[in-house]
């Protein structure tokens, strides 16, 4: 994060640089994602199509797998973007794919071209989730 910078504008314009680079020849909505770990480090993806389609990665889907590349694994906050009037909000699998990384507290934001629209808490979007605090702690 550059110094003074507003944390929130670079994560929405991490998400729209990504939107501009999805490969949606299908769908023709393309989709940006960008996270922000705990360390403030941005991964950021765009969603995917290919001819089999629906088959491909969602945008979160990118975001989460290009942080998990870089060895990280928590996510402190998510931006997601979509055009046209409805909210373009996380799928449920990719609600379930954030929460492997977050928390009920984690901060989603869903914009529109021109910035962020709302702002929801992971719990709003994914209530009484299953996460990886239901399995037993192995001992060591």
């Amino acid at each position: 994060m550059s110094k003074n910078a507003d944390p929130l504008a670079e994560l929405f314009a991490a998400a729209k640089a990504a939107q501009a680079k999805a490969h949606a020849p299908y769908s023709k909505y393309r989709v940006g994602a960008a996270l922000r770990a705990p360390d403030g480090t941005i991964y950021a993806g765009g969603n995917v199509e290919n001819a089999s389609y629906p088959e491909g990665w969602c945008a979160e889907t990118s975001a989460i797998a290009a942080m998990a590349a870089a060895g990280g694994r928590r996510i402190a906050e998510i931006c997601v973007i979509g055009d046209g009037e409805a909210l373009c909000t996380p799928c449920g699998g990719c609600r379930q794919r954030i929460r492997e990384f977050a928390d009920d507290a984690t901060i989603v934001h869903i914009a529109g071209p021109d910035g962020v629209r709302a702002t929801f808490r992971l719990a709003a979007l994914l209530p009484e989730s299953f996460g990886p605090g239901h399995f037993p702690r192995q001992a060591k």
